[in-house]
C-alpha cells in the first residue's frame, strides 16, 4: 500500500498513474475506489478518471469490469489516497477475539489442529487441552502443533495449554469397563475432565475435531452418549467433513506434516467397540470406575502459556535402544492391553515372556528382577518406546525396545 498527499483529482491521476501502469501491462484491468469525506469528485468518477488515462496509454489489454485479471485499488480519506495494486486473501472470518473464548482438546492429529484453526478464524481465542496417554514424546508432539497454530493464526492473543495426566484413567477403564464400551467411556472421561477446566477458567465451550462415522465412537448414537455428560458446549466444526477433506485442510494451513508425524496411540481402544451404545449400559458400566483416578487428573492437570513451549518440555530426551532379538539375561514385555495381548498371543521360541500392560508399567515395573534387561514390546512400537522412555526418565537403565 502506497499512500500520497493530493489537492485535486488531477493531483491523483498523475500521481497512481504511472505506478499502476506496470501492473496493467498485457493485462486485462479495472479501477475501484473507496472515498471519505467531501470532495469535489465520486467514487465513480475517479474510477472512470484513472481507468481511462491507463487505457488510454495502449499497455493494457483492455478493461474488464466483471472478470479483470488486475484490479487497482485506490482509497482517498480527504488528506491523503492510498494505492492497492496488490492484494492478499486472508483467513476470512472475524478478528480475534470478537467471540467467547473456546477449549480445544487438542491430540496432534489431523482432525484437531483443523478444528483448532476454524474457531480462530471465527474469531475466538483457542486455548488447547491435551490429555496426556502416551508418555513425553507425544505431548512433545502435540505442544509443537498447537504452537505452531497460535503462533501463525492468533498469535496477537494470550492463549493457555493444558496438558492433562490421563495414563491411569486409562488404565482404570482397561481394568474395570467392558471392552466393547471402553472408547465411548474414555470420550465421557475426556469430556469430564474437559468441561471442568473449562469452567474453572471461565471457558464457555469446548472444541473437538470429531466427524460423523469417522471411527467407532463418532456414530451419532455414540456422540450423544457422550454429549449427555456435561452440560458445557461442545462445538464440532469437522462433523460433517470427509476424511480427506480434513488432511486437504492440514495441508493447507500447513499442519499436515506435523499431524503426518504424531505417534499413534495404541492399546486404548477395543478389539470390536461398540457402535450404537446405550446410556443406561454405559451408566451402570461407569459405576465399576473409581472416579477420584479423574478427579486427580484433573487436580494434577497444569498449564503453559504457550508461547513459552519450545521444541520439548523440561530439556531433551534420553535414548532408547532398539533390538531384534532377544539375548542372555533379557525377558521380552509385552506391555500391550491385556485383550489385544490375547487375541495375538506374543510367540517368541526360547524367549521368556511377560506380560505388563502399560497402563501397570508405572506402578510395577520396580517390582520385577532388576538384574535382568526388559525388551518392551507392542505391536506398532510406539507404546514400547514412550514407556521405556518414561522408565528412563525414572533412572531405569535396563529398559530397551524389541521390534519383531
Amino acid at each position: 500500500m502506497l499512500s500520497f498527499p493530493y489537492s485535486s483529482l488531477e493531483d491523483i491521476l498523475r500521481t497512481a498513474a504511472p505506478l499502476a501502469l506496470p501492473e496493467i501491462t498485457g493485462k486485462t484491468f479495472c479501477v475501484r475506489c473507496k472515498r471519505k469525506g467531501q470532495e469535489t469528485f465520486t467514487s465513480v468518477e475517479l474510477e472512470r478518471a484513472l481507468g481511462e488515462v491507463l487505457w488510454e496509454s495502449g499497455k493494457s489489454a483492455g478493461v474488464s469490469l466483471k472478470k479483470p485479471q488486475v484490479t487497482t485499488h485506490v482509497e482517498v480519506d480527504g488528506k491523503k489516497f492510498y494505492l492497492l495494486s496488490n492484494t492478499r486473501k486472508g483467513i476470512g472470518g472475524y478478528p480475534l477475539s470478537t467471540q467467547e473464548d473456546v477449549l480445544s482438546l487438542i491430540s496432534g492429529g489431523f482432525d484437531s489442529g483443523v478444528s483448532s484453526f476454524d474457531f480462530i478464524r471465527r474469531g475466538a481465542r483457542v486455548h488447547y487441552c491435551f490429555f496426556n496417554m502416551g508418555g513425553r514424546e507425544h505431548e512433545i508432539g502435540v505442544r509443537e502443533e498447537a504452537h505452531f497454530i497460535w503462533k501463525k493464526y492468533g498469535s496477537s492473543h494470550r492463549v493457555k495449554f493444558f496438558v492433562v495426566p490421563f495414563e491411569d484413567v486409562v488404565g482404570e477403564i482397561l481394568e474395570k469397563i467392558d471392552h466393547h464400551l471402553m472408547g465411548v467411556v474414555l470420550k465421557r472421561m475426556m469430556m469430564r475432565a474437559a468441561a471442568k477446566i473449562a469452567e474453572r477458567e471461565g471457558i464457555k465451550a469446548l472444541v473437538t475435531g470429531e466427524s460423523v462415522g469417522q471411527v467407532s465412537s463418532q456414530t451419532i448414537t455414540n456422540l450423544s452418549v457422550i454429549d449427555r455428560v456435561t452440560p458445557v458446549l461442545i462445538l464440532r466444526p469437522l462433523i460433517t467433513m470427509d476424511k480427506q477433506d480434513i488432511i486437504d485442510k492440514c495441508r493447507e494451513i500447513g499442519t499436515a506434516e506435523l499431524a503426518a508425524a504424531m505417534p499413534e496411540y495404541c492399546g486404548v481402544i477395543s478389539q470390536k467397540p461398540t457402535i450404537h451404545a446405550d446410556l443406561g449400559r454405559i451408566e451402570e458400566e461407569e459405576k465399576k470406575f473409581d472416579f477420584s483416578i479423574l478427579d486427580k487428573a484433573v487436580e494434577d492437570s497444569h498449564w503453559t502459556d504457550i508461547k513459552e513451549i519450545g521444541e520439548a518440555p523440561n530439556g531433551a530426551e534420553p535414548e532408547v535402544e532398539y533390538v531384534t532379538s532377544v539375548g542372555a539375561g533379557e525377558v521380552v514385555l509385552d506391555v500391550r492391553a491385556p485383550d489385544e495381548a490375547e487375541e495375538n498371543p506374543l510367540r517368541l521360541e526360547g524367549a521368556e515372556i511377560k506380560e505388563l500392560p502399560f497402563y501397570k508399567i508405572a506402578t510395577e515395573f520396580g517390582n520385577l528382577d532388576q538384574s535382568k534387561t526388559y525388551l518392551l514390546y507392542c505391536k506398532n512400537g510406539v507404546m514400547s518406546r514412550l514407556q521405556a522412555l518414561i522408565l528412563k526418565e525414572r533412572g531405569f537403565k535396563n529398559v530397551k525396545v524389541i521390534r519383531i
